[in-house]
């Protein structure tokens, strides 16, 4: 696959609304207002599986899930962001339909380079390595399109299905770090796994004919 290397907001590139990302067998693509019926669907019959691991949502927000002005609101947010230059948020789409979301948050540029990684994956559709794919597809577009340096990945220690992605692509263990997120009302320790630039290059042989 030949990558554009024009930066996102160059003139002559579609909106970043209009980015999309392929792999073998996903596609991702920032979500938009229309999309509330199927995200509202699949979250909502996930919630026993998702909210676990997630921060908790402030009393005073309203519920993307249930109320369809909240998550056109959530989209037009993650649109700003990416205008910004500070995530890319993407749904992960199989055989058309919304499976979950892999997501680039916190970037920072400067002498870091650096974003972090997040996911989550439908149950229905867990145990197919979709999220691996979509993670890898994602840690290409951050070193080749964004050329960022250095990409994470934090994980509560006990998350054994969110741990088997990043045993499926081999990414570092840097350890623990204490109390690192709030999560579900508790603050929560993190393994830290990471992987470079540098490492993306002497792997990419690997991870293309592996995943993409």
């Amino acid at each position: 696959m030949s990558i554009d290397r024009r930066p996102l907001n160059h003139p002559s590139l579609p909106p970043t609304n209009g980015l999309r990302l392929y792999g073998r067998r996903v596609m991702m693509r920032p979500l938009v207002a229309p999309d509330f019926a199927r995200w509202s669907d699949v979250r909502v019959r996930n919630e026993k599986w998702l909210l676990p691991w997630e921060p908790s949502r402030l009393a005073n927000q309203g519920d993307p899930t249930r109320e369809r002005d909240v998550f056109a609101t959530r989209c037009a947010g993650r649109d700003r962001d990416r205008q910004m230059g500070v995530a890319y948020a993407f749904g992960l789409f199989v055989d058309n339909a919304l499976a979950g979301e892999v997501n680039l948050n916190n970037l920072i540029r400067g002498a870091q380079q650096t974003g972090t990684i997040g996911y989550w994956i439908d149950q229905a559709r867990a145990g197919h390595s979709y999220v691996a794919e979509g993670v890898c597809v994602l840690i290409r577009f951050a070193f080749e399109e964004l050329r960022l340096h250095r990409l994470e990945v934090c994980i509560i220690p006990r998350n054994d299905n969110s741990r088997r992605v990043m045993d499926k692509l081999g990414l570092r263990d840097e350890g623990v770090a204490l109390r690192f997120l709030e999560i579900n009302g508790i603050w929560e320790d993190h393994v830290r796994y990471g992987i470079t630039a540098e490492e993306w290059n002497a792997r990419k042989e690997e991870f293309t004919a592996s995943w993409l």
